[in-house]
């Protein structure tokens, strides 16, 4: 086949990129590649350690499917070994639950079913790293280890840190960017796609590649996406994440979360518009970008469909300030003059974790009662209770009482 233009390939391949190293081999082996009509080996890896895919594991993943489109191969590396491992990248401890090898199969059958929701995955590479490392020998193990000196290891930032908080580094999670780098020899890596926290490995996949006679692989790294809550990256274990297998509404509510000091990187790292679209829909109202952001992401996810029928749903219910279609019922037993003071209504439909939280709640004004939202004014006010009434603890919080 033909490739693009040099220029062409790295006006895509540069967008929403916040690192390339070395910065100038991208074009040339681009240049290369067109010159001997020869695909480039793009790495991606993927330790299977969990089975939910979010938002963030995307980035990179629709990076490797731009090189796809330009005619370059995708080679994705299932790290069957490297996740009995564990990753540290970003840790300030050791992971403590180690992950069998039946597990990590398991994952990686559900990882691979989400990366085929972005990249084209029959027309991909799959390795898996255990088919080189669970046949290796304790020598050959330690000729790796001997290319890697201490002092190296150390300039990985979590690893540094943890060692001026004289927290401890265990010796298999040296092994880690060491198993990861080696990869990129197995395969015969020309560029590998990751975060920014993974430059320490990168470089050191070139020293393996150097040591092994071949041309030492690029590093093209994206920017962390930053969760729904605005502060940290996106993560399961954080709640701030939008899963891709969640359904339609969940992701446009949680899309509706975004803040708008994120919207433009949100925008240029899971969509296809273009910059001048990008740039017109953050001159306007932050409500409507973000509209025009969930419909993007979830149409690819689902259906175009799915997405107007979930964006017509949120201004309806959300949006619009209308009833939610889906408003859970809490048993509460009746009580016997039919009234409850405010805050031990909340407290009874677990709206709050606490009196003091109940009480402070409906100081700020959050409690609020029926379908025309009549505020509570004092904690201690008696309230009427009656089968099916709608209670309000905030926004984003409320059921109906089913008397018991």
């Amino acid at each position: 086949m033909s490739f693009a233009p040099v220029d062409e390939q790295l006006e895509l391949l540069t967008r929403g990129v916040e690192k390339i190293v070395p910065e100038d081999e991208l074009r040339a082996k681009l240049q290369q590649s067109r010159e001997t009509n020869t695909p480039l080996r793009v790495k991606y890896g993927i330790d299977p350690t969990g089975i939910d895919m979010h938002l963030g594991h995307t980035v990179p993943l629709r990076k490797l499917r731009q090189f796809q489109e330009l005619g370059h191969t995708a080679v994705v590396i299932i790290g069957d070994a490297t996740a009995r491992v564990g990753d540290p990248s970003g840790r300030d401890e050791a992971r403590s639950k180690k992950l069998s090898k039946e597990e990590v199969d398991a994952n990686a059958a559900d990882y691979l079913n989400q990366c085929g929701k972005v990249i084209d995955l029959p027309k991909a590479e799959i390795h898996r790293n255990g088919d080189w490392f669970d046949p290796m020998g304790f020598g050959e193990l330690l000729g790796l280890c001997g290319q890697v000196t201490v002092a190296q290891l150390l300039t990985r930032e979590d690893f540094a840190k943890r060692y001026r908080e004289e927290k401890p580094i265990f010796l298999h999670e040296c092994l880690y960017p060491v198993m990861q780098a080696w990869d990129s020899v197995q395969i015969r890596a020309d560029v590998e796609l990751g975060g920014t926290e993974q430059l320490y490995t990168f470089m050191l996949a070139r020293d393996y590649q150097a040591n092994a006679g071949q041309p030492g692989q690029v590093g093209v790294m994206s920017p962390i996406l930053v969760g729904t809550d605005g502060v940290k990256r996106m993560g399961k274990s954080l709640g701030n994440y939008i899963g891709i297998a969640e359904d339609a509404y969940e992701q446009m509510k949680k899309f509706m979360r975004v803040s708008d000091e994120n919207l433009r990187d949100y925008l240029t790292l899971l969509t296809d518009l273009s910059t001048d679209e990008i740039e017109t829909l953050l001159a306007g109202h932050p409500k409507e970008a973000k509209v025009t952001l969930a419909k993007s992401v979830i149409g690819g996810y689902h259906s175009a469909a799915e997405a107007d029928e979930a964006a017509d749903r949120w201004q309806g219910e959300i949006g619009g300030g209308g009833l939610p279609a889906d408003i859970p019922q809490r048993p509460l037993p009746a009580p016997a003059d039919g009234l409850l003071p405010a805050v031990d209504l909340l407290t009874a439909l677990e709206l709050v974790n606490s009196k003091s939280e109940g009480r402070r709640l409906i100081q700020q004004g959050g409690m609020k009662l029926g379908e025309d939202k009549s505020p509570v004014l004092t904690h201690d006010e008696q309230v009427a209770v009656s089968d099916g009434l709608l209670v309000w603890a905030g926004k984003k919080k409320f059921c109906r009482v089913a008397l018991t």
